[in-house]
């Protein structure tokens, strides 16, 4: 089967298509056939090297992180999904597999595609759509009548997140380029700042909570509007320790590791009388099923910015690292 491999850590030219042994289920797992798969800043900074600290994979691997396709085959004890079934799924943070024409996957994280969506539109949604939902309900504990400021929203985690904010009684204020404001406003945000032309610590204050997805200057600046007490949560900038002991279940010394990288971070939200907490997401069948749920009411639109053919998926990492894409980059592996 044809897969994105890579090779060694390093820039686009280290991920090759190559040919590899088509992967077997196991016992508890599904063999999917991929019809599509989602591009996200993860796969281009595992590509880089910059998550082996988090994350350090036996190379040559095949990359990617989710997917949409059908059920090839079942192993021994799967019970919840048959041949045939449209799945998607965030693969699990081990193992990656998505760029491939199949892959492999625990029950346990994969869920029934709304029956609304195409694969395309259903392989952007696993790990923008479980970020976003973790870090506004599990982190932030967003409830009817939060603030919330989630810099960036016309991204693609950006478009899950306003969404899932106000499905959960959030007020949003966001950040967009005159391009993105039609976009962010469609989606639901109350306060939309041109951050081409405005500062938003002019424009925001008094929030309940952050959903950085930025870092950068935006992190730092982010600390001074929130309330006395309230977290900003990124999935743009430096680990700290409960990223260790809960996100990836490791022991107490990566936790001391993030610990010392994040102590500027950590000590600048202390001044402003915040928290800072970097999220790594986790995969779940069970949180993406419920998803899947919202968007079946109508209640969550994916977006899609562009699709490319899997024979592309270079140009489409190009497309995703340039920064200028309003929603998803999916790529087709099926004509």
């Amino acid at each position: 089967m044809r897969a994105l491999l890579l090779t060694r850590y390093g820039g686009p030219e280290v991920a090759e298509l190559r040919t590899v042994p088509r992967p077997v289920a196991g016992a508890g797992e599904l063999l999917v056939r991929v019809h599509a798969a989602g591009l996200n800043p993860v796969d281009f900074k595992t590509r880089e090297g910059k998550l082996k600290v988090i994350q350090r994979y036996s190379l040559p691997a095949v990359m990617g992180n989710e997917l949409a396709g059908t059920v090839e085959a079942v192993g021994a004890g799967v019970t919840r999904f048959s041949v045939g079934d449209r799945v998607f799924a965030r693969v699990p943070k081990g193992s990656m597999g998505a760029f491939a024409e199949y892959s492999v996957l625990p029950e346990a994280v994969v869920a029934a595609m709304p029956a609304t969506l195409d694969f395309e539109t259903a392989a952007g949604v696993p790990l923008a759509g479980l970020t976003a939902l973790q870090a506004l309900r599990d982190e932030l504990h967003l409830k009817p009548g939060s603030r919330v400021f989630i810099p960036g929203g016309a991204g693609g985690v950006g478009t899950f997140a306003i969404q899932i904010a106000k499905w959960l009684g959030a007020e949003v204020t966001t950040t967009a380029s005159p391009r993105g404001r039609d976009l962010v406003e469609r989606l639901g945000a109350d306060v939309v700042v041109d951050y081409t032309t405005q500062a938003f610590t002019d424009h925001v204050s008094g929030m309940d909570g952050v959903f950085d997805l930025l870092g950068g200057d935006t992190l730092n600046q982010s600390f001074g509007v929130v309330k006395p007490g309230a977290t900003v949560v990124s999935v743009a900038a430096l680990p700290e320790p409960q990223t260790a002991l809960k996100d990836l279940d490791r022991g107490r010394a990566l936790a001391a590791l993030f610990w010392l990288v994040s102590y500027g971070l950590r000590a600048q939200a202390r001044k402003h009388g915040a928290r800072y907490r970097f999220l790594f997401m986790h995969p779940s069948g069970e949180e993406l099923a419920e998803l899947a749920g919202l968007i079946a009411d109508g209640k969550l639109e994916p977006v899609i910015d562009r699709v490319f053919p899997f024979e592309q998926i270079g140009d489409a990492f190009a497309y995703l690292e340039s920064g200028r894409a309003k929603g998803k980059v999916v790529v087709r592996m099926t004509s």
